[in-house]
Parts: structure tokens; sequence; C-alpha cells
């Protein structure tokens, strides 16, 4: 039986991935941390969750029941996981990252820290995504650059991050498909009089508004012709679900970097 911790269990991520857990064949959810300043602190995790008690009260801290867990997962803030990511690294522990928004320092401190201990991270754990993510890696082999490409991607209001991660994972995989570096074909506005758009570029639209949990659209403008591949998450399971296998998969493996991609042998 895997022992899984979850940080960030308060929120609404985090209830349903105590809810994943505790379902999931397995696994067994054994720790769940918050803020320190958070009042749900010592609030029974399974309570919280809507599944009744479990027995696993919430923590202030990851350092205080670093014991307690074979695999975290975190769906927290860049700072905040860059911290557990320490504390894992330091124990031998391994972790799933779900959080987006990591700057390319916080990036290296995840490709630094997967040298000792396994490392899952990833801008989303959908089956749906990461499926749709191998979908475009395809369409743009395949039509190379006789096409446009836009992302257009839509969330809630309160998400604080854009595009969101998994926008700029579908812009990557469609970037890498065609040989680009998507820093240098990003375009994520368009404003005034840009002139005629270069065929290199990769255009990203962001929406924020609402309960919306994930809706992305990639399109591939060509001449008579358009194709569309969309994900359209309708609740966060999914991906509460994908992040748990993703930790019962990573529980097995040597220390290194990898993504669901990897935990589904999409690559």
């Amino acid at each position: 039986m895997t022992r899984i911790a979850v940080c960030g269990a308060g929120g609404r991520m985090g209830r349903a991935l105590i809810a994943a857990v505790h379902a999931a064949d397995g696994a067994t959810l054994t720790a769940a941390v918050e803020r320190a300043e958070s009042s749900l602190i010592g609030a029974d995790a399974g309570e919280l969750a809507g599944i009744g008690r479990l027995g696993v009260t919430l923590a202030g801290s990851l350092a205080e029941v670093i014991d307690q867990f074979d695999v975290v997962i975190d769906f927290t803030a860049p700072a905040a996981t860059v911290a557990h990511l320490a504390l894992c690294q330091a124990h031998g522990k391994a972790i799933v990252i779900g959080t987006t928004g990591l700057n390319d320092e916080q990036k290296q401190q995840v490709s630094v820290a997967a040298v000792q201990v396994p490392v899952v991270y990833s801008g989303n754990y959908s089956v749906g995504v990461n499926v749709s993510l191998k979908l475009l890696e395809m369409a743009a082999k395949t039509f190379g650059d006789t096409v446009d490409i836009d992302v257009l991607e839509a969330h809630h209001r309160h998400k604080v991050d854009a595009p969101s991660g998994t926008a700029l994972m579908m812009g990557e995989a469609v970037a890498g498909a065609l040989g680009r570096d998507l820093k240098d074909v990003a375009v994520y506005a368009r404003e005034g009089h840009t002139g005629p758009r270069e065929r290199q570029q990769i255009g990203f639209q962001t929406l924020r508004g609402g309960d919306t949990v994930g809706d992305h659209t990639v399109f591939f403008f060509g001449e008579g012709e358009r194709v569309e591949i969309r994900h359209v998450a309708t609740n966060r399971a999914n991906f509460a679900v994908g992040a748990v296998r993703a930790a019962l998969w990573a529980a097995a493996k040597a220390p290194a970097l990898y993504d669901m991609r990897d935990v589904l042998n999409l690559k």
C-alpha cells in the first residue's frame, strides 16, 4: 500500500485529491497539509473532503509529517512547492507536482531534485489532456509549416496565472513537433496594428470567468480548412484521479524527472 500525502489539502483541488486517494486501489492517505496559519489545521481530512472521517488531521507543515508518507502530491503555489520539493529531496520522498506558474529558476530546482528523488511534474494530470498532447504532436508534424496555430484557453475567475500550464504544455508539444522553441515563437497578446502574422508564431489567448474548470482548444488554420483539437474539463476529479495514478506510478520509480506522458506510456 502506497502512503500518500496531500499538500494544499484545504483547497478545492486538495479536497478532490483526498477523495481520489481514498478511492484508489493500492493507495492510502496518511498525511494532509495546509498553510500554518490556516483555520483548518487539526480538521479531519476526510470530513473536509466530504467522504467521512479518515483519522488524518491537517498538519501545518510538510516537515511535521515527513515520516508518514512515501509520495506527496503538491498542487499549491510556486514558493510552497519548491520548499516541499527541498524537503522531499532531503528525505528521499517522491513528489508529484501539479503547481503551475513556476519560473525558470524554480523549474531548475525541480530538475536538480529529480537527480535524487522521483519527481513527476506536469501542467495537467488529466488523461484526456495528455492524449490530446499526443494528437497535437501528430497534427503538427503532419501539417508542418502549412498552417497558422493558436491556443485558446479558459478558466475560472480565481485562477492567478496566464496562460494556463496546460495551454503552455500544448504550445510546447506543438513547437517541439515543429522543431521550434516556444520561447522564440510564442505571442501572448495582439493589439493595435500588428500587421500580418508570421507563420512561425504560436499564439495564445486567455479567457477568465465564472467557474470554468478548464477549456483548451488548439486551432490549426489552413487554406480552405481548419482543424480544432479541444479538451474540456467539467470537474476537478479527472485531474485528481490522474495525479493519484502518477503518485502510485512514481512510488516504484528510480530518481528522475517524469511527466504525465511517462506515466501513461505516451512517449
